[in-house]
């Protein structure tokens, strides 16, 4: 069965064609494109029209991807913008005309579901000597770090606890570094890591992270933070997938991020022009998650929500 997924962020919107059977998927095309949906969101709590044309026309492409790959089916999710914004009946009438199908604004819960299916599934694959095959470290804490939105899991096989907090990579950087300097000043990254910490309160409260035995990463921060500590020369998604970053380098990463200006940071080989400014505010999110919960290490995962959905489409 070939299938396609559409998940319009706050910061890209990304498209997975994939075939299904015999419980594996297998990737037919998978493309992200950075089109800053929820630019000005936090203050103003509308989709900015720009920011709407510039996400519609990067759908089209997607549809003709699809039409000429002959997916018979297609779902589409929109995520912590578009959840948040006043006027998002604008952007579910926008992406019916181009894909014929209801987009679904998902709540941050059925978000979670999605990633942690999408991320795990791939796990239970592995060969059982392996170290994160499914079972030997679980459970898991899947951690999606988006741009509006950060989704929290907890599980083994299924998501036994979740919960999506406030804190992205766009929205902090948007909220507190904007104007902060280059590189941005001590106290305006204090205001960032208040906000971080307030919502890991929520989390702790509300999530058993505490039994999760393996973190496991997901989405653009924590994808270019493995391709910086590799040293990778260019954005290499097999030599990320399934990578594995100690506490250390996560710190280390983190802080030379912080401490770059904006130039500094666009010459990183692995780095997508449109994460410049932001990956600061995404990294500082898992290095505080890394700080709080005790984990030594992170699971790095290339596949997320979009094989999640992806899955769902083939059982349906």
């Amino acid at each position: 069965m070939r299938v396609a997924a559409i998940d319009c962020g706050t910061n890209s919107v990304r498209l997975l064609i994939a075939d299904i059977g015999d419980g594996t998927l297998t990737d037919v095309e998978r493309l992200n494109e950075i089109v800053r949906l929820g630019q000005g969101v936090d203050r103003t709590g509308r989709l900015a029209p720009e920011a709407l044309e510039r996400t519609f026309a990067k759908m089209r492409e997607y549809q003709e991807l699809i039409e000429r790959h002959g997916a018979t089916a297609t779902r589409v999710v929109a995520t912590s913008a578009t959840r948040d914004a006043a006027n998002r009946q604008d952007f579910v009438t926008g992406v019916r005309k181009i894909f014929g199908v209801e987009p679904e604004v998902i709540t941050g819960a059925e978000e979670a579901e999605l990633s942690f299916t999408g991320a795990t599934r791939g796990l239970s694959r592995l060969s059982p000597e392996t170290e994160v095959a499914r079972g030997s470290l679980a459970p898991y804490l899947v951690v999606d770090i988006g741009g509006g939105s950060t989704e929290f899991v907890v599980g083994s096989v299924h998501a036994e606890g979740a919960l999506s907090v406030d804190i992205g990579c766009v929205r902090l950087t948007e909220r507190h570094l904007r104007d902060a300097g280059d590189p941005p000043k001590a106290e305006a990254l204090e205001a960032v890591v208040a906000d971080i910490e307030a919502a890991l309160d929520r989390v702790e409260a509300e999530v058993p992270v505490r039994k999760a035995k393996t973190l496991v990463g997901l989405a653009g921060s924590v994808t270019t933070v493995s391709g910086i500590a590799q040293e990778l020369p260019s954005y290499d998604p097999a030599r990320i997938h399934h990578s594995r970053l100690s506490a250390e380098q996560v710190h280390e990463v983190t802080r030379r991020l912080l401490a770059m200006t904006h130039e500094e940071r666009a010459r990183i080989p692995v780095m997508h022009p449109g994460r410049v400014d932001v990956i600061g505010a995404g990294a500082l999110i898992l290095d505080r998650i890394v700080r709080r919960f005790k984990f030594s290490r992170v699971v790095v995962s290339e596949h997320d929500i979009l094989d999640g959905m992806a899955w769902s489409l083939a059982r349906s």
